[in-house]
């Protein structure tokens, strides 16, 4: 099958972690610059593309250590979107909470923050999907 051709069902898949501190109830979101696929793009939830060899949760993992330094557990996905910016691009959501680690800036991040729950939506200049928003303000 040519999947190029296809006129459904073919997507970019992005795992993101909402990454919740319980004892703080503060949300991390990282800012990013210049990004190629969303030019609206700045802060977001940190994460990635996942590979084809491992399971979601496992990239998920790693692409929040080399973006953020943390290790994290996934507690559980809370949530999938498309973008309106960007049709082709599906995202999974995770809770995750800290295991370890110490945050700081790491691949394709200039700035991380830790923000309250309520305050998600200031700093995203991208959609944020309203049941998503709801979900993140339970957290605080």
């Amino acid at each position: 099958m040519d999947w190029i051709q296809s006129d459904k069902g073919v997507f970019l898949v992005n795992v993101l972690g909402i990454i919740y501190n319980p004892k703080t109830r503060q949300i991390l979101i990282g800012k990013r610059e210049n990004d190629p696929y969303i030019k609206e793009l700045s802060w977001c939830f940190p994460g990635g593309r996942p590979e084809y060899k491992e399971d979601l949760e496992f990239y998920l993992k790693h692409g929040i250590k080399i973006k953020t330094g943390l290790y994290i557990n996934v507690k559980k996905v809370v949530f999938a979107k498309t973008y309106p910016e960007k049709r082709e691009f599906l995202s999974t959501y995770y809770l995750c909470e800290v295991l370890k680690g110490k945050e700081k800036v790491g691949e394709q991040f200039v700035e991380l923050k830790w923000v309250k729950p309520t305050d998600v939506q200031k700093y995203f200049t991208t959609s944020l999907h309203p049941d998503l928003l709801e979900y993140i303000k339970t957290l605080e």
